[in-house]
């Protein structure tokens, strides 16, 4: 009794009280916030922005004729670079149309199946990149499963070409980063009331109208966050490319390590590296224009 009356007693000394408020992040002024947020700032500062800042100066180093204007001279830098946004986006289409079934079955079905396929989708991700793409070789060599199974099966008389291509390229990265599409689709998808489904359904629709008059347009923002992030990881993919598509295969990451080990041209290298990185942010500045034209039309309906 002592003991609760002393608390009482200084819990009703002035200031006291304020100390079992609950605090927020309203409390802290905006100096106090500032200071709090400058080591991250810092961290950002000195390990993102002024590397990427020294980049784009060692691009001009030599001079803008020197650099640049050799991406412009020569076709061939022209051509690696449409070859890599077109590799880039066929791997994002593949992904979202192999991913969303897969998500969709990950968010729809009961727990014990959903966590099968979510665990499908998760084990990958702890295996190395660099394994999973020498897989791939395992796989299309002349000698592998997949040319071991068609002459077996009679399809073929002799071992099809199949590693050391742009398709074996796209079907190794699609593998790869497919998980970066499920996951953001899958985090939108459950998240969906089953009221939506269920009311279409009363007002007539079937099944599959159902699902793309409400399920796939609602679904829309995984779809943009996925595709996004897919597109910009395809186009800075390095060890797939060079161990599936081989020396035949020249993408921008390619031949930007192919500059800096083989040539030692950093200048021009560098000026490789601010071209892909001005394409990938021309890119998700375009996909969230998308993504806000689409938000906007869902509002208007």
């Amino acid at each position: 009794m002592r003991t609760s009356s002393s608390l009482t007693s200084m819990k009703a000394l002035p200031g006291f009280a304020s100390l079992f408020k609950p605090r927020s992040a309203r409390v802290f002024s905006p100096a106090a916030s500032w200071l709090l947020v400058m080591p991250l700032l810092a961290v950002f500062a000195i390990g993102f922005l002024y590397p990427l800042a020294k980049l784009v100066d060692l691009s001009f180093s030599e001079g803008i004729t020197a650099t640049y204007g050799r991406l412009l001279d020569d076709p061939l830098y022209a051509d690696v670079l449409l070859t890599t946004a077109a590799v880039a986006l066929s791997v994002t289409m593949a992904a979202i149309l192999l991913g969303y079934p897969v998500a969709y079955a990950m968010a729809r079905a009961r727990k014990r199946t959903a966590f099968i396929v979510a665990a499908c989708v998760f084990v990958p991700l702890w295996t190395s990149v660099l394994i999973r793409s020498y897989a791939w070789i395992v796989l299309l060599q002349r000698n592998g499963i997949v040319n071991t199974l068609l002459i077996a099966t009679g399809l073929t008389d002799q071992p099809i070409k199949m590693l050391y291509t742009q398709g074996a390229v796209t079907l190794a990265m699609t593998h790869v980063l497919l998980p970066f599409v499920i996951l953001p689709i899958f985090s939108v998808l459950r998240t969906l009331p089953d009221d939506y489904i269920r009311a279409a359904r009363n007002l007539g629709a079937g099944p599959a109208r159902a699902f793309f008059l409400v399920t796939l347009p609602l679904s829309l923002p995984g779809v943009f966050a996925g595709a996004t992030i897919c597109f910009v990881l395809a186009l800075g993919f390095y060890i797939t490319p060079a161990l599936v598509g081989g020396p035949g295969s020249m993408l921008m990451p390619t031949l930007i390590g192919q500059q800096t080990t083989v040539l030692v041209d950093w200048p021009f290298a560098a000026a490789l590296s601010t071209v892909l990185l001005i394409m990938t942010l021309l890119v998700v500045i375009l996909f969230r224009k998308t993504l806000s034209v689409q938000k906007g039309f869902g509002s208007v309906h």
